[in-house]
């Protein structure tokens, strides 16, 4: 694609993302949410608290969700599990490292910026 082509292509993006925007501003919803977020972030300041004393207040939970993902001894998280297939090949290589040696060979042969374009999911 030719420079201009592609400032073309932006530009006209540029007008549609501004349309939408003037939309939103003009949305009730969108307004009656920015105040809930002001006044929100007022009491907070008012009575010094940070979004994380909220989560904790709210969902005591979440503490121990956080919890649950650090299962290895040494107390780290386990990686997430990456799924990646080669177009050319059909071929699919589940890695949760990128010392995979066939995830190392599509990289020094195709580049990595490519093979990254090629990950279909990650999973957890």
């Amino acid at each position: 694609m030719s420079l201009l082509n592609e400032y073309i292509q932006k530009e006209q993006q540029l007008k549609q993302l501004q349309e939408d925007l003037q939309r939103m501003e003009g949305d009730q919803r969108l307004k009656s949410e920015l105040e809930f977020k002001e006044r929100l972030e007022a009491l907070m300041e008012e009575f010094g608290k940070m979004p994380a004393d909220l989560i904790a207040l709210f969902d005591p939970n979440v503490r121990s969700n956080d919890q649950k993902q650090m299962k290895s001894t040494d107390g780290r998280r386990k990686r997430r599990l990456k799924i990646y297939k080669n177009p050319h090949t059909g071929e699919v290589i589940e890695t949760r490292g990128g010392n995979h040696k066939g995830l190392r060979g599509w990289k020094a042969e195709y580049g990595d910026d490519t093979v990254e374009s090629w990950l279909v999911r990650m999973e957890d």
